[in-house]
């Protein structure tokens, strides 16, 4: 695939999970528009997931959808293999999906933080596993990880989801430290009350949080996404796009 440090992303390609919506979308998007071909995953929203697709396409990029449910394995496993399939590898992954299902410190158990887990963070090393011997044999890949300020001051969702945040960040460290001579770059990304669904649901978010004064905006992650893939000497990082909420 060329020299490693080379920027651009023609001919690159992309895998983004949750890519149907929201910010997935929005990284979608951005990469394609940078040049690269994109894979998106979803779970339920197929109509959503066609619309980016056609999106993609419009950009003059291959792009795909494909269902997963993220908490099964075996449905992770049949995603990547239909991934290889239609692309021949992963050059870009951007470890998006995930849930955050609000609930008070004395109402979390087992349950919840099973699902939080297996969701936000095992998903997220499946994928990763799935897709890194190829990145490291062609010596050239980016590992995003989408975590939250949850993972940084506790945020307002609950302890499981927090941990679930920060057990990402453990993740990267790893990819980062360990892949740095081999092309492969790894980098978290920490938004803090993003304008989407799953934060407009939560009674608890409040744009008055924010030292900014208002939700960020999609696209406002979206570009971090970009940066990440297009920069050959940032790794190991974790960019924090909060509105100055956790300010480092």
């Amino acid at each position: 695939m060329g020299d490693p440090a080379k920027t651009t992303l023609a001919g690159r390609r992309a895998l983004v999970t949750g890519g149907s919506r929201g910010i997935g979308r929005a990284a979608a998007l951005a990469l394609a528009e940078a040049g690269a071909d994109v894979v998106i995953t979803y779970r339920e929203r197929a109509t959503d997931a066609a619309r980016t697709q056609a999106e993609i396409a419009a950009l003059g990029r291959r792009a795909i959808s494909l269902p997963v449910d993220v908490a099964d394995r075996a449905s992770i496993a049949a995603m990547l293999a239909a991934v290889e399939e239609a692309f021949g590898g992963v050059d870009i992954l951007v470890n998006n999906a995930g849930l955050a299902r609000p609930a008070a410190i004395d109402r979390v158990g087992a349950a919840e933080w099973d699902e939080a887990i297996a969701v936000n963070l095992t998903s997220a090393f499946l994928i990763t596993q799935g897709v890194v011997a190829g990145m490291r044999a062609r010596r050239w890949g980016r590992l995003i990880f989408l975590s939250s300020v949850a993972a940084q001051v506790g945020g307002v969702v609950g302890p499981h989801y927090a941990a679930s945040k920060a057990g990402l960040h453990g993740l990267m460290h790893v990819y980062a430290g360990h892949l740095a001579k081999e092309g492969v770059t790894a980098n978290a990304i920490a938004p803090a009350l993003i304008e989407t669904e799953m934060v407009t649901s939560n009674p608890n978010a409040k744009p008055a949080i924010i030292p900014v004064g208002r939700f960020g905006d999609v696209d406002e992650v979206a570009s971090v996404v970009r940066l990440l893939a297009e920069n050959a000497y940032l790794t190991g990082q974790t960019i924090n796009v909060n509105g100055g909420w956790y300010p480092s």
